[in-house]
């Protein structure tokens, strides 16, 4: 399995709770629209809470303020991700999952890797 880890920051005008309900109401359907599509075997948001709530371990690490959100997604294998390069139905899904990105993810700020998970727990 290859999973994509898109870390999350929203764009300057919008607030945290109206970035998260965009994300799970409207972006979070559409992906589900297009996820045979993709071949995406796995999808989960991962919302942050309040900064209040991470601010004391932040403190600890010194570590810099938190992402509005993590992104996971699960593909079979880096075969199948570049045959959706080929496939012009995928090259639309994506191009469309991009465009509503852009309506609420300030992606320039926004990392984002491909990796394979090793679990060490559970």
């Amino acid at each position: 399995m290859i999973k994509l880890t898109f870390c999350l920051t929203r764009l300057p005008h919008l607030g945290r709770e109206a970035f998260q309900d965009y994300w799970i109401n409207t972006h979070g359907p559409l992906v589900a629209s297009v996820a045979g599509t993709l071949q995406i075997r796995r999808y989960v948001q991962l919302h942050s809470l309040p900064a209040e709530a991470s601010a004391g371990i932040r403190a600890s690490r010194d570590a810099p303020p938190e992402y509005d959100g993590v992104a996971e997604l699960w593909f079979d294998s880096l075969e199948a991700l570049a045959a959706n390069g080929q496939r012009p139905e995928a090259q639309a899904a994506g191009a469309l999952l991009l465009e509503d990105e852009r309506r609420f993810i300030d992606l320039p700020r926004s990392p984002l890797w491909w990796g394979e998970e090793n679990p060490i727990v559970g």
